[in-house]
């Protein structure tokens, strides 16, 4: 599964928030996008799973120019969930992840014993078999998001886009989730693109790091060739002193106090 931008630009209305960005997402590998508030992370991922059509350039799935491509085939290969998903008041958590199963059924194949099966990994994956007939909003945050990552994986893609995955989320509630986007990888060999704002969670989690400035790539790596205190000052304005993580040995950002 390959995906990657080439030559994009994306603007809203007048304003470009992409410039002629170029980007090859590493294959079974977790990456995480980073940088400042409004560089162009989600408008980013949102191109890459076809919610926006850039002004130029093109998104490339599998050779094949994803805007060529039909909604459906596109759904059978790539998943993504957008930033703060709603469902509809009473809608059970067994039928939000029965919905990932929409690209596969058509009005000669209706739901049927294999997309039942698939709906049940789903929600193994995630812990929430035993809340299958819960209503989605009776869930706490982390269950919740947990519930949409079902939904995502019941499409059975080897690609997952997850736009700000952790927002709105208290700590635990992070790790809880992050923790089961890096286990989906290590157990399924899924290739995950995340947008992330915590430094140190993605630094963590990701395995390489695109860093995002003013909508282009200023650098891309492992995240202890991108998170060097020159680029987080360069980048973020922010002065830092980078650690090594006593518990996995990557970068941690610490930032110093004003004028030290």
């Amino acid at each position: 599964m390959s995906l990657a931008a080439e030559h994009l630009t994306v603007s809203y209305g007048e304003r470009a928030v992409l410039h002629d960005l170029d980007l090859s997402i590493v294959d079974n590998q977790v990456t995480a996008v980073v940088g400042p508030n409004g560089c162009g992370k989600s408008t980013l991922l949102r191109t890459l799973g076809r919610l926006l059509r850039p002004d130029h350039g093109r998104v490339v799935l599998d050779g094949r120019r994803i805007d060529h491509t039909p909604t459906r085939q596109v759904a059978r290969r790539l998943g993504l969930l957008p930033q703060t998903p709603t469902a509809p008041g009473g809608m059970t958590v067994r039928d939000l992840v029965a919905r990932g199963r929409n690209p596969h059924l058509s009005w000669l194949r209706q739901f049927g014993s294999e997309d039942a099966a698939a709906v049940a990994h789903a929600l193994d994956a995630v812990g929430l078999t035993d809340s299958a007939d819960r209503a989605v909003d009776e869930l706490s945050g982390g269950q919740r998001q947990r519930a949409w990552i079902a939904m995502v994986l019941a499409q059975q893609t080897d690609l997952l886009l997850l736009d700000e995955p952790t927002t709105y989320l208290d700590l635990a509630h992070q790790i809880e989730v992050l923790d089961l986007v890096a286990a989906l990888h290590a157990e399924h060999g899924r290739t995950v693109v995340m947008v992330l704002h915590d430094l140190n969670l993605a630094a963590r989690y990701a395995g390489h790091l695109v860093l995002v400035r003013d909508g282009r790539i200023h650098h891309q790596g492992p995240p202890a060739e991108v998170l060097t205190p020159q680029r987080i000052e360069e980048v973020f304005g922010l002065r830092a002193t980078v650690l090594a993580d006593p518990h996995t040995g990557g970068p941690l950002v610490v930032p110093r106090p004003t004028g030290s």
